[in-house]
């Protein structure tokens, strides 16, 4: 679908300028882009690229001598990024299917509400509820005393266990599966893990007469609020007794492992690879960077930015930025690093002396 230059700057806000009733039914970089097609040059890093590509119009910084770029009309972003995320909106193209497959299983007593699409091969549960509006896609299976709110999006292979409960517009990704069973097993004996815990590892390891593992069961499901996305492929376990929950507006990119337990606050970002082990609990409005690890029964206060790579191994306070394994104060870990680079030539040194 074509849009004005005039509507999509209404619709983001924005200053237009020139030629504003241009149409562009797509978005594209700057030295590819077709007449037809909408330019992002949001920064002075793009602007030479324009003039290897046919765009009439475009998104640019303001300030910009946008008729100096050949541009016919353009409009001016303040905040890139921001930018980005109406006008993607505004450009994608609506979810596909309508109605209930005839190849999807739905249980008799579920209950689904108007304007549903299910699609083929998904599989609904006993006594489930899925809210007005939502999107299941092919292949995706929703166990038994599951609800789910309006106007969600469950995209294909996504796996929900019994006794979730998901708010409205919560998007998963292909394959994330929700409210699978912690990892949680017990020992007859205190095992290895614990006597390692308890002396710090300064008693040796030794053969258990039983070694087998006893299997702890997860019976308190998953809570996700209104707004959450997460992305493919990841987990979010069930809790043992009371629910694992992810609070409204929070956010989890692909590959990212919440055990059982967890408690995720508000508006959060979880980065790609990034895994919280069971019963910690984070604040609202944390930041956690790709390949981050937070160690089991720990607190992470509210506004902590965790550094990709770190370890948290500690609780840590509200508003910290943290970097390192183990975690330590971003600049607490710049000073380390640096003292660590110039061990060499020190060492060096003392040794001509």
């Amino acid at each position: 679908m074509a849009h004005s230059i005039r509507d999509i700057a209404a619709a983001l806000g924005a200053q237009a300028f020139g030629a504003v009733d241009i149409l562009v039914d797509g978005a594209s970089e700057p030295g590819t882009a077709g007449r037809s097609d909408l330019a992002l040059a949001m920064t002075p890093a793009y602007g030479d690229a324009l003039s290897h590509g046919h765009a009439r119009a475009a998104v640019v910084w303001p300030g910009s001598d946008w008729q100096a770029l050949g541009l016919e009309a353009a409009i001016y972003a303040p905040r890139a990024r921001l930018a980005m995320a109406g006008l993607t909106q505004m450009l994608d193209k609506p979810l596909s299917g309508a109605g209930i497959s005839p190849h999807a299983v739905i249980d008799p007593s579920a209950q689904i509400g108007e304007g549903v699409v299910i699609g083929a091969f998904a599989v609904i549960g006993a006594d489930a509820v899925i809210g007005a509006g939502t999107w299941i896609s092919d292949h995706v299976s929703i166990g038994s005393n599951v609800v789910i709110g309006k106007n969600c999006q469950l995209h294909a292979g996504v796996r929900i266990q019994r006794n979730v409960v998901l708010g409205a517009r919560v998007i998963l990704q292909p394959n994330v599966v929700i409210g699978a069973d912690g990892f949680s097993f017990v020992s007859v004996e205190p095992s290895n893990v614990e006597l390692a815990r308890e002396t710090l590892g300064n008693v040796p390891m030794t053969a258990p007469d039983d070694p087998t593992w006893h299997r702890i069961h997860s019976l308190g499901g998953v809570e996700i609020g209104d707004d959450v996305e997460i992305g493919a492929g990841s987990t979010v376990d069930a809790g043992t007794i009371r629910a694992t929950r992810v609070g409204k507006g929070t956010k989890i990119d692909n590959l990212v492992q919440v055990g059982h337990n967890v408690i995720v606050g508000e508006h959060c970002l979880l980065c790609a690879q990034a895994g919280v082990a069971g019963s910690t609990v984070v604040g609202d409005r944390v930041v956690v960077g790709g390949k981050a690890g937070i160690a089991d029964n720990v607190t992470i206060g509210a506004d902590v930015v965790l550094g990709g790579g770190s370890v948290v191994l500690s609780n840590v306070p509200a508003g910290r930025v943290m970097m390192g394994y183990p975690a330590t104060k971003m600049n607490t870990h710049l000073e380390s690093y640096k003292a660590l680079r110039r061990l060499p030539r020190l060492l060096n040194s003392l040794a001509k002396r």
